[in-house]
């Protein structure tokens, strides 16, 4: 039986923010079916036309999850027993925006936000555009770790490090995105495009990854 030495390389990637991500959430709330939807609409209708007043495209503006579902309380009553109450029907709507992270864009696009009657929960985070490089400089930053390490295993132990039989990675997504976190109050945000507005570079994105690695020992 073949001998093999095995190893897990730990790779490390680090990338400077290109693109900001707004997550916004629509809630409506209603008795009538009907309605609610009519309402649902209407919110996002509202936010589509502020966005494309100010220059962003229609299909800028992508759904993440749209959720319809009832909504009942526990009501006690005189002699101490709970009743399940109908207290309507409920859409919830999660939208992102992306684009180039530009700190006058982005103030640009709050303000506006901050204007829209359908008055969304938002949050705002930054990424880069092209992940796949982050994740290409890991991975070889990985497999460089691994044979380093391996090696100097081998020469500790009197042996030669043979041929690679086998790479196990576990090709899950990798979340891409600064620690950097950017907030505004609600009452702040509809003068968030005032000139006097603060220039921001958000934090380098550091990201990290194991794979394992199998070789061959030679005596």
């Amino acid at each position: 039986m073949a001998r093999v030495i095995t190893v897990k390389g730990i790779g490390k990637a680090s990338a400077r923010p290109d693109q900001v991500v707004i997550s916004m959430s629509l809630h409506t709330r209603d008795k009538n079916y009907d309605r609610v939807m009519d309402l649902a609409g209407q919110h996002i209708q509202h936010l589509t036309e502020t966005l494309c007043a100010i220059g962003f495209e229609k299909s800028d503006l992508k759904t993440a999850n749209f959720n319809v579902h009832t909504e009942y309380e526990n009501v006690k009553d005189r002699n101490g027993n709970y009743n399940r109450i109908f207290k309507g029907y409920v859409v919830d709507h999660s939208l992102k925006l992306e684009f180039d992270f530009e700190m006058q864009r982005l103030s640009q696009a709050l303000s506006a936000i901050a204007g829209c009657l359908s008055n969304p929960d938002l949050s705002i985070r930054f990424t880069v555009k092209d992940a796949s490089a982050a994740n290409e400089e890991m991975l070889r930053s990985a497999a460089v770790n691994a044979r380093r390490k391996a090696e100097i295993l081998c020469e500790a132990s009197g042996v030669k490090l043979g041929q690679l039989l086998n790479v196990d990675y576990n090709w899950g997504e990798l979340e891409i995105y600064s620690n950097t976190q950017y907030k505004l109050s609600e009452e702040c945000m509809p003068y968030a495009a005032a000139p006097r507005g603060i220039d921001i570079e958000p934090d380098d994105i550091d990201v990290s990854d194991t794979v394992t690695f199998v070789w061959e020992i030679e005596t």
